[in-house]
């Protein structure tokens, strides 16, 4: 696990926000796509925030109770984001999500370019799949079969 980067185990397919979609158009999407959140990102695909399922569930309450749709996302996103490297070693974000409890990370490149995201689900993938392919060699010797990755590749 310590040669895995987290460009190796991160998702390149990811939903983005610009910051003048409406927030609850963003919390459709957030439910919809069963996402805890997402980057926020310019015209020129550079990250600029992150919008969450926290930062979503007052303004959504100002329309489901006074009917309001006045929030953007740029007014209710977190501004000070914590992104990470593709060429990161995933064990070390692995430590760092478990010690600073964040669930998900955007990727960028050195421009600041969002390139994926990455949660523990995936980097958990990750090390599950690293078990799973270095036991088939112990199973096949053992005259057992060895299990099956239980998630699409």
């Amino acid at each position: 696990m310590d040669s895995i980067k987290v460009s190796d185990c991160m998702s390149h397919q990811f939903v983005s926000f610009s910051p003048s979609t409406h927030v609850v158009e963003a919390a459709i999407e957030l439910v919809k796509n069963e996402l805890l959140g997402g980057p926020v990102i310019n015209d020129a695909g550079h990250l600029v925030g992150w919008i969450s399922e926290q930062d979503c569930i007052g303004a959504v309450s100002q329309v489901a109770y006074y009917s309001e749709r006045v929030a953007m996302v740029e007014d209710v996103m977190s501004r000070d984001v914590t992104s990470v490297d593709g060429d990161r070693n995933a064990m070390d974000l692995a430590e760092d999500m478990k010690k600073h409890r964040r669930k998900v990370y955007p990727v960028v490149d050195s421009s600041n370019k969002v390139l994926g995201v990455i949660s523990r689900r995936h980097i958990l993938r990750a090390m599950c799949t690293l078990i799973m392919d270095s036991e088939k060699g112990a199973f096949s010797r053992g005259g057992h079969n060895p299990p099956h990755h239980p998630w699409p590749h």
